[in-house]
């Protein structure tokens, strides 16, 4: 195929929008006994975008409503089962991928959307091309960062060692919360951990995980991250993990890529930090090579997260340019 690859970070870009209230707020009420807390910001009749967290576990943030011309788009953003704002906190029962692309749908269809943007990083890019996969007539484009796809491969990467190899001090914290004997899968050594009885040993492995993620989410860590809030910490652990020990509840290993061709049509904006230790660039450019309507943007000097200056920018201008 033919590349289309921009070398993202060159040149001027547009900055994040003003800081943004939402105007209108409200609960969901979703099957299994979950309650989605869900807010709408921009304009009420704008182009409707919908925006995916990451984690699965992390939440939405008021950071995450400034990447859109507020003038012009109507801003759809929910944190998802079991976390944020969202209620129970934490709780993994009736808590799975298709959960979660059902209630995207449920949203969709309360608002009267037909078709809109779908915009999400990391986890919440997996998510948004697993929901495009199940809903291609309602996806008008995709806007996706930080590609990350649920195969085993890249759990491997991320807690088998490889990323390990280029922070070997966090590292060492974080597989040596559990006996040499069980480091041969730390993910399965942390759920036993993480969904245990003692409440006070779930809370210090969910810093423990979240404090290893958190610890390699940007290029330049300056003197430390820290580690993040006990009950951040707990909803983000146990549900990343829990999605981690069931592979994501898809059809088999490599189940995003076998699939693309059900959305071979809509186009696709893939931002990807060149440093990036969580979910490395191998998988975002064998996306963009299966997506013959996507085009790459490789930040050079970026790691992982949405806050890292030059996948912020690059992600406002191509909502810029979408919006033209």
């Amino acid at each position: 195929m033919k590349e289309n690859i921009n070398q993202g970070g060159a040149g001027p870009r547009s900055g994040l929008y003003p800081p943004l209230e939402p105007f209108q707020q409200r609960m969901f009420d979703m099957p299994g006994g979950h309650r989605v807390y869900v807010e709408q910001c921009g304009h009420p009749e704008g182009e409707p975008v919908v925006v995916l967290h990451g984690g699965p576990g992390g939440g939405c943030s008021p950071g995450m409503r400034r990447f859109f011309d507020p003038a012009h788009y109507r801003v759809i953003l929910f944190d998802q089962r079991g976390c944020g704002r969202s209620t129970p906190n934490a709780a993994v029962e009736n808590n799975t991928t298709w959960d979660l692309v059902a209630d995207i749908e449920r949203i969709r269809a309360e608002f009267g959307i037909e078709r809109w943007t779908v915009f999400g990083g990391s986890w919440g890019a997996c998510l948004a091309l697993i929901y495009a996969q199940t809903h291609p007539d309602r996806v008008k484009a995709l806007v996706l960062r930080g590609v990350f796809t649920m195969t085993q491969g890249e759990l491997d990467w991320f807690y088998g060692g490889g990323a390990g190899g280029f922070w070997p001090e966090p590292w060492i914290s974080f597989s040596h919360m559990v006996p040499r004997e069980e480091r041969a899968d730390l993910i399965a050594a942390y759920h036993k951990r993480l969904f245990g009885k003692d409440a006070n040993e779930q809370a210090r492995f969910a810093r423990a995980w979240a404090g290893w993620e958190s610890a390699l989410a940007v290029l330049d860590p300056g003197e430390g991250r820290g580690y993040p809030s006990g009950a951040y910490a707990l909803a983000f652990a146990r549900l990343e993990n829990h999605y981690f020990v069931n592979g994501g509840f898809l059809d088999g290993d490599g189940y995003i890529l076998r699939n693309m061709g059900r959305i071979a049509h809509v186009p696709g904006h893939i931002v990807q930090g060149r440093y990036d230790m969580i979910c490395p660039p191998h998988t975002a450019y064998a996306l963009h090579r299966a997506w013959p309507g996507s085009t790459l943007r490789m930040i050079q000097t970026a790691g992982h997260a949405l806050s890292e200056p030059g996948i912020s920018s690059e992600l406002v201008g191509i909502m810029d340019t979408l919006r033209a």
